[in-house]
């Protein structure tokens, strides 16, 4: 999945419009190749933005959990931590003897 795409469920307090926006950007910007569409091709852009953030919405107004809500901030220091971790991995097999 694309690292910029963040999960939206279970978040306390709920996740806004504007997440839900920026999700569904995130995938057309992906999908399409393309993170600033031509002047021709803008309104089918816009269009798939759009319905892919009411189908998230609804997603996630009739999504249930029994699991605590999380927070951004827990979420994002785990994300910090993935990153770190990774940073690691990355230096180790860069670094590694042939």
């Amino acid at each position: 999945m694309c690292r910029n795409i963040r999960c939206l469920h279970n978040f306390e307090p709920p996740t806004t419009d504007d997440e839900v926006r920026e999700a569904a950007l995130q995938f057309v910007r992906k999908v399409s190749g393309s993170t600033h569409p031509s002047r021709a091709n803008t309104p089918a852009f816009e269009q798939a933005i759009d319905e892919i953030a009411a189908a998230t919405r609804r997603m996630l107004d009739q999504l249930v959990t029994a699991a605590p809500p999380k927070t951004r901030e827990a979420e994002a220091i785990k994300g910090r931590a993935r990153h770190e971790a990774r940073m690691q991995r990355e230096v180790r097999l860069r670094t590694a003897a042939p």
